[in-house]
């Protein structure tokens, strides 16, 4: 009895490194749960994306056993398009708090901001702030939808409308 249950153990588990190989050795195969590119990337926070700054403070929040009040000065409220290159953080029927950024130092990696993606442009596109640098133009970030495969590349602080601070679903 406890050949067999080791002989099916020793199965099992040949047929899941066999499937597991299968997966990383074809690059053709999409796997949601693994893939090359995650094990490559596991090192370099491919699963954990930087969190937004913290806009409020404690100070600013009253809870009453009716309502909760949160002092924002300046602030507006805001809606998004359902393109999903925010899911799961948000999508077309969240309800977004966001204020209006004053200098580049108020924006950091993990931020949520809306932008223009060129200066005529009158649709704003929100997505995460993955880098920021300087190059012979200034300061700029790299955005991305955190459900989107590439960056919008090189975004310049006079195309950021708002940065989100709140998020309500």
């Amino acid at each position: 009895m406890k050949t067999w249950i080791a002989l099916t153990i020793g199965i099992v588990a040949i047929a899941l490194i066999a499937l597991f190989s299968f997966y990383l050795v074809n690059p053709n195969v999409e796997n949601p749960l693994i893939t090359l590119n995650a094990l490559n990337n596991f090192g370099d926070g491919f699963f954990d994306k930087p969190s937004p700054s913290n806009w409020i403070r404690e100070d600013q929040i009253t809870v009453y056993p009716d309502r909760i009040v949160i002092m924002i000065p300046n602030a507006t409220l805001s809606r998004y398009a359902a393109t999903k290159s925010m899911d799961p953080v948000f999508d077309v029927y969240a309800n977004g708090i966001e204020i209006k950024p004053t200098s580049p130092e108020q924006i950091h990696v993990g931020d949520i901001i809306a932008f223009r993606p060129n200066i005529n442009s009158i649709e704003l596109v929100v997505h995460r702030v993955i880098n920021i640098g300087t190059d012979e133009h200034g300061w700029y970030c790299i955005t991305k939808g955190d459900n989107s495969a590439q960056t919008d590349g090189k975004i310049r602080f006079g195309q950021i409308q708002y940065i989100t601070i709140m998020i309500i679903y």
